[in-house]
């Protein structure tokens, strides 16, 4: 139990610390001059300033609403479609700066159904939004094809329209660009242009930096608790010498299902983490060789309760949280903590199952050797329809092998 109160304060901390950095970052952002818009000063047609407000409200509800699920590509590309109504164009690109590789690349297009989709990347300095990103200024050029600043790449679109890159700035820092195609051939675009774009620019870096901090805080955690597990499970050689592949097979089976990407992440995390409750329970039971006394085994069967408790606390971790405490209950309804049947579990819940039965049939216990990879098989089939769901079974014993091979 103090384990348990430990994490949850440290928790508590995290998320503190999160939201006053966040604060400060914003605070810091809007206090600071923008050096791309500087100018006479003009005030912003009231009319677009409602429309930038909206675009950047959107942005940042679309982010918080979503965040740790939400992709740096899903937001580059809703921040592009509205530069893109901004500017009246039906054609633009977004690119993010890689420290890695030293490349800009395009993560997100908006273009005509036509269109190949562009895969251009590009040095600091280099071409158009190369030199926009270098000088954290918004660089235009009317006509690129008979400019020696536009660079021609495989991948990027034709130079026949002019373009607008214009940077995406936290703080002074530039992250990645905005380019906009101007299809239509329309005038230059005027300061109030440039700086309503500047300015949508600068909150789309803001968002993908909290997206960024996010995740970051996500990792931290996760692996926090892993730590916390496999300290548990010290003496458990089995569980040490099988978990990443278990991971791997919980992530395989959830794809084989046809579950998205970051529900397959979940699974995986459940995997990894439905021992965690353990923390809570005397480990002389979970050592204990022989057959445990009903009175012993009702205080084991608290561990699914108490890894929910722990894991519930952290909002991204919630689906975890519930496919950890319904891992050990049976397709038919015989299993705990509530005796859920069939499609009441959660499917995360059928896969964990399956796989920890699996990796339990092909180790030694203190109660018997180890199964035969045969044996355990026909162990999971036989069991399908009552303690397995047997498409969650066919989609494992399809997946096992690749998984297997690759370990």
């Amino acid at each position: 139990m103090a384990v348990t109160c430990l994490l949850a304060v440290l928790c508590a901390a995290l998320a503190a610390g999160l939201l006053w950095a966040l604060r400060e970052l914003y605070a810091a952002r809007l206090a600071a001059p923008d050096p791309a818009l500087s100018g006479s000063g003009a005030p912003l047609p009231l009319g677009r300033l409602d429309e930038l407000l909206s675009m950047l409200a959107a942005l940042q509800e679309y982010g918080a609403s979503r965040a740790g699920t939400v992709s740096h590509q899903e937001l580059c590309t809703l921040a592009l479609d509205h530069a893109c109504r901004l500017m009246g164009s039906s054609r633009g690109t977004a690119m993010l700066y890689d420290a890695e590789t030293d490349l800009l690349s395009v993560v997100a297009a908006r273009m005509p159904a036509t269109d190949p989709p562009p895969t251009l990347s590009l040095k600091p300095g280099e071409g158009v939004a190369g030199r926009a990103f270098a000088s954290a200024r918004p660089l235009y050029l009317p006509n690129p094809e008979g400019d020696a600043r536009f660079v021609d790449k495989p991948g990027s679109w034709a130079g026949r329209e002019p373009i607008l890159s214009v940077p995406m700035l936290l703080g002074s820092k530039p992250i990645g660009v905005i380019n906009i195609d101007d299809a239509a051939g329309s005038a230059a675009p005027d300061e109030a242009k440039l700086r309503l774009l500047s300015l949508l620019a600068a909150e789309t870096a803001l968002v993908l930096h909290q997206q960024r901090m996010y995740d970051d805080l996500q990792v931290f955690f996760l692996e926090m608790v892993q730590m916390l597990s496999r300290a548990v499970d010290a003496k458990d050689l089995y569980k040490q010498d099988h978990a990443e592949r278990a991971r791997r097979l919980a992530g395989a089976t959830a794809r084989e299902l046809g579950l998205p990407d970051q529900m397959a992440r979940y699974v995986e995390y459940a995997m990894a983490l439905h021992g965690i409750g353990k923390m809570g329970i005397d480990q002389a039971l979970l050592a204990k060789p022989g057959k445990l006394t009903p009175e012993e085994f009702e205080q084991v069967k608290k561990h699914t309760a108490i890894g929910h408790r722990i894991l519930a606390r952290v909002k991204f971790l919630g689906p975890v949280a519930k496919m950890v405490l319904y891992h050990q209950e049976w397709f038919n309804g015989k299993g705990y903590p509530e005796g859920l049947r069939g499609e009441e579990i959660p499917l995360g819940s059928r896969v964990v199952a399956v796989i920890n039965a699996w990796e339990a049939m092909l180790s030694d216990r203190p109660y018997r050797k180890a199964l035969s990879r045969e044996a355990a098989t026909a162990e999971l089939q036989k069991g399908a329809g009552a303690q397995f769901d047997p498409k969650v079974v066919d989609a494992f014993l399809r997946a096992e092998p690749r998984v297997g091979s690759a370990a």
